[in-house]
């Protein structure tokens, strides 16, 4: 028995000996559970930004002016019937109670009034990736036109949940567009830095030092109050990831120009230069993939400062502008004092933010940790 014992206890160590990089660092980063689950959520938000329409009960637009600020309306999930309790998940509806020393209105839950709500319900149209449209929304009132404001309603009735799921495509996606062109500037300049040195070196390391004493917020707030007010949304989207990436390359570059240093003398590295390589074949090809891990998981833990980078520019007014919709844009209806009172729901587009940046956190955290899968 001791000998099948050290016959399998070999076989698994001849195994992790003859392992790749990549399942080295796979197999690390399984051991992370955080990171696993972050992962998924990540997955989900990603597959929510593909799809939004069927993750949402209603569109974006669609408004109803008798639901102003309506509270959230909690599923129930069990009926009481004659036969006993069944499975039958439905919301009840409201009724409007005047208040008048405030002089407002109070949504208050009818326990006469119930609206069914089922999976799979028929509801508007949407576009499924631009390939064909679809009316199918993972769930919904059963009969079209009940009301159901799982998170509440906004100042025009409009449901925050559905505006909030697809906030998640401007938001999520400006920060993957604006970490790739950050990845880009500081690869090609961290690596021309590092791979020449030089007068060269000298003037990139200066520029980078120059952009880095800028103050980030008063500089995003100059640049993006340069931008018209009348530029419509795309291009103001297009210019708002622009001014991101100009001034996240920085650190990247500083990282990547460390590791062309130590590693531009080494044999590989000659050996390419004397088999008559192009430089770009040299830094892309040779160079660039031997820390690869490391530059996935600093693309991951920027993508996160991106993130809040735009909701802090639509939130202060300064960035996305309606009709776009994003985080930070859905967030600027929470800057009274009347939202703060009686509306807090309006609140739940922070949320999101709170859960995308933590989860982007620790899955780049994990990956970090695996990428060196020898420590």
């Amino acid at each position: 028995m001791s000998a099948l014992t050290a016959n399998r206890s070999a076989g698994k160590e001849a195994e992790f000996v003859v392992a790749g990089q990549w399942q080295l660092i796979w197999r690390k980063f399984r051991k992370h559970r955080l990171a696993m689950f972050s992962g998924v959520v990540v997955s989900f938000i990603y597959l929510v930004v593909l799809i939004p329409g069927f993750f949402a009960p209603f569109t974006p637009e669609e408004y109803r002016a008798n639901f102003t600020y309506a509270p959230p309306q909690p599923i129930r999930f069990v009926v009481r019937t004659e036969d006993g309790l069944r499975f039958a998940p439905f919301v009840y509806g409201y009724k409007v109670e005047i208040d008048y020393n405030a002089g407002r209105r109070n949504f208050v839950i009818d326990r006469e009034v119930s609206y069914p709500v089922g999976l799979f319900v028929k509801g508007a149209p949407y576009s499924v990736l631009g390939l064909f449209e679809s009316n199918i929304h993972l769930f919904g009132p059963v009969n079209a036109g009940d009301p159901l404001f799982l998170l509440g309603a906004d100042r025009l009735g409009r449901d925050v949940l559905t505006r909030t799921i697809y906030g998640t495509q401007v938001s999520m996606t400006i920060g993957l567009i604006g970490v790739a062109l950050s990845l880009f500037l500081g690869i090609l300049l961290g690596g021309i830095s590092g791979y020449y040195g030089g007068w060269i070196d000298n003037f990139i390391q200066r520029l980078i030092e120059f952009l880095r004493s800028l103050p980030s917020i008063p500089l995003w707030i100059g640049l993006a109050a340069a931008i018209p007010k009348d530029t419509p949304p795309m291009q103001v989207y297009f210019l708002i990831t622009v001014i991101l990436s100009v001034i996240g390359w920085t650190g990247l570059a500083r990282v990547v120009r460390g590791k062309f240093m130590a590693i531009k003398t080494e044999d590989f590295v000659q050996a390419a230069k004397l088999d008559g390589c192009s430089t770009r074949r040299i830094i892309f090809r040779h160079m660039v993939p031997t820390f690869m891990s490391h530059i996935i998981a600093v693309v991951t833990l920027a993508i996160p400062g991106m993130i809040l980078a735009e909701t802090s520019l639509s939130f202060l007014g300064i960035g996305l502008r309606p009709p776009v919709i994003s985080w930070g844009v859905l967030l600027q209806e929470a800057q009274n004092i009347r939202s703060i009172s009686t509306a807090p729901w309006l609140f739940w587009p922070g949320v999101a933010v709170t859960v995308a940046v933590l989860a982007l956190n620790f899955l780049g955290d994990g990956l970090r940790d695996a990428a060196d899968p020898y420590a």
